[in-house]
């Protein structure tokens, strides 16, 4: 508990070290153009920003000018006073100022506040000045300005922001800042800033043919190239494997299903949306799938089915279509076509408890073998609005919440923040730079058990209504690589490698040698390559760590003397010269252990 207390007061105090740097930013702005209109400028995650019209465009220029002109103004150790005002008086201060005489409308109305976002209640006005800017705000703000380290603070971009999000509205310039009580921390996050960049999916995914995006075939739309579709394929027999292990059963399902199947689901009505058009056939409108629950419903209830046969686990990499607006698509972390590892559970009440250790635990065991060790889980409980029985719901929670506890992973509930159909848990897994992912999801429906009638005969004779469990693993394969991707920087496990080693002959006389070194290692189950270009030895090795290889063998005569390799890794360590049949069996051991 003390624990996070403290983090929620360093929360707190970097939430107001970040309000009151974007305070300041704006008179550093308003000093440079007297003439700018500024609109509103909060705290966010890791930093500040602040809107405003201009004059004319910003460069990079300009955000230095900005930034040494803030160290000034914070020199001069000015406070921040706070001073309620009415409507009519902060129209009187504000007057020069469209976008302030807008939020001052919303405040008297009751509708926004002065960030512009919605609020029940009419709220108090309240201004705050430090030196000659004077801002409408609710604060809070730290003392003085001389609490803002001018060495912890930094302006990153500037990026375009339609005023209240419309893009019926002006187009405003955005500033984003960081700001930090310790410069240490601004070293840090700027550092995690620029390796995230060479960590970029895109930008890797190009660099080493993983996988393409065309235009003429459709933005979203994931083109696998060779490399990535062997390490896809390889992740799927894993996986696979696993889940017949577990208990699973394998299913497939159709890419299209008519109107009424999706009517019946509830997707028409909650989800169309984010669905494609439908296409009419013999006077039928059909529907590519968004998801593939429905149909494993139709699997179950395709004969009667008696609680000697629970629980039920339906398997599916299914591929499913959905319609995301062009301006959140990215890369492959956010696309129109997707194949989840789809699973559904079904059980009787009794068995409940267990499948979701077993759902839990099977999930963690998955996301571990791929490297992924570090995971926060967020428990969303009952809204206000759901179906199902407060009972069912309650037995649900607890069962999440007492799996979660004996998993003994850290987690955090959301009181209420449950779908209408169920309570769930997310499983985040953090990468190499502490980025949370969102990957895994266990959530219960009493939804469609009751819209599909879905029954089972129980031990008295008597139909009950079975429990259904939604899980996807890995999420979907496009998302799970790009983290995948930038966890590893590219440089993925051998096991997943497309290709684990590359033997590099010194001169031509040792290309034969190479070969057939080559041929020894893929018959013992390796994916090897030689590079006998003429090029220079050390051009191939520094070609082979642009390639993120693991493993570079170089060959010349004393190796061929020895029959052994001279192993280089693609950390630039040098593990000296091993005997061909122990390299096959060293690498063969990290395959198998997943190193």
């Amino acid at each position: 508990m003390a624990n996070k207390l403290n983090e929620s007061m360093a929360d707190e105090k970097l939430h107001k070290l970040r309000h009151s740097a974007a305070h300041v930013m704006a008179q550093a702005v308003l000093d440079l153009f007297p003439t700018a209109k500024f609109a509103i400028g909060p705290a966010i995650e890791n930093g500040f920003y602040y809107d405003f019209d201009l004059p004319r465009p910003l460069s990079a220029e300009d955000l230095e000018q900005i930034e040494s002109r803030m160290k000034e103004i914070i020199k001069q150790r000015h406070t921040f006073e706070k001073q309620v005002v009415s409507a009519e008086e902060a129209k009187q201060l504000f007057k020069d100022q469209p976008y302030k005489i807008e939020l001052i409308e919303g405040l008297e109305q009751g509708g926004f506040d002065e960030h512009g976002d919605p609020i029940e209640e009419k709220p108090e006005i309240s201004i705050y000045k430090s030196d000659t800017f004077i801002d409408l705000c609710r604060g809070p703000h730290v003392d003085h300005m001389g609490q803002i380290n001018p060495k912890g603070f930094k302006l990153m971009s500037v990026a375009g922001a339609y005023w209240r999000g419309d893009e019926k509205r002006p187009m405003l310039q955005r500033i984003y800042g960081t700001a930090w009580s310790d410069p240490k921390d601004l070293k840090e996050y700027l550092w995690k800033i620029e390796e995230a960049k060479k960590r970029d999916h895109r930008r890797l995914g190009k660099d080493l043919d993983l996988f393409s995006i065309n235009d003429e075939i459709g933005p979203g739309l994931i083109l696998w190239h060779p490399k990535m579709g062997l390490m896809r394929k390889l992740a799927e027999h894993f996986c696979d494997e696993e889940h017949m292990k577990a208990g699973y059963d394998f299913v497939y399902t159709p890419h299209i299903g008519k109107a009424s199947l999706w009517e019946t689901s509830g997707h028409l009505g909650f989800y169309k949306e984010n669905m494609y058009a439908p296409i009419e056939v013999d006077g039928q409108e059909y529907y590519l799938k968004p998801m593939n629950c429905p149909f494993h419903v139709h699997i179950y209830k395709s004969r009667i089915r008696s609680y000697k046969e629970l629980p039920m686990r339906f398997a599916e990499n299914g591929t499913v279509y959905r319609y995301e607006r062009s301006g959140v698509l990215h890369g492959m972390l956010r696309v129109r076509g997707l194949t989840q590892d789809d699973a559904h559970h079904f059980c009787v009440p009794e068995q409940m408890p267990d499948e979701i250790d077993f759902v839990l635990n099977f999930s963690l065991h998955i996301l571990r073998s791929f490297g992924f060790v570090d995971f926060n889980a967020y428990l969303s409980t009952r809204p206000e609005k759901f179906v199902g029985e407060v009972s069912r719901w309650e037995d649900a929670e607890e069962a999440l919440e007492l799996a979660l506890q004996r998993a003994d992973i850290p987690y955090q509930v959301d009181d209420g923040g449950g779908a209408f159909y169920g309570p769930k848990i997310d499983i985040k897994v953090k990468d190499a730079l502490g980025r949370e992912w969102q990957l895994s999801t266990i959530q219960f429906d009493f939804n469609l058990p009751e819209r599909f009638d879905m029954t089972y005969v129980g031990e008295d004779g008597q139909t009950h209504r079975p429990y259904m469990i939604h899980r996807a693993l890995l999420g979907a394969y496009e998302r799970f690589f790009g983290t995948l991707i930038e966890h590893f920087g590219g440089a993925f496990p051998v096991w997943l490698s497309p290709v684990q080693a590359i033997l590099i002959p010194i001169a031509d006389r040792h290309n034969d040698y190479a070969h057939n070194v080559a041929e020894k290692m893929k018959a013992a189950g390796l994916r090897v390559q030689v590079d006998d270009r003429t090029d220079r030895m050390n051009a191939k090795i520094r070609d082979a760590q642009n390639q993120k290889i693991p493993y570079m063998l170089v060959i010349g005569d004393q190796e061929i003397e020895a029959d052994s390799v001279a192993v280089r890794k693609r950390s630039g360590e040098n593990l000296g010269a091993i005997e061909t049949a122990a390299f096959i069996e060293m690498i063969n051991n990290d395959i198998a252990e997943k190193k």
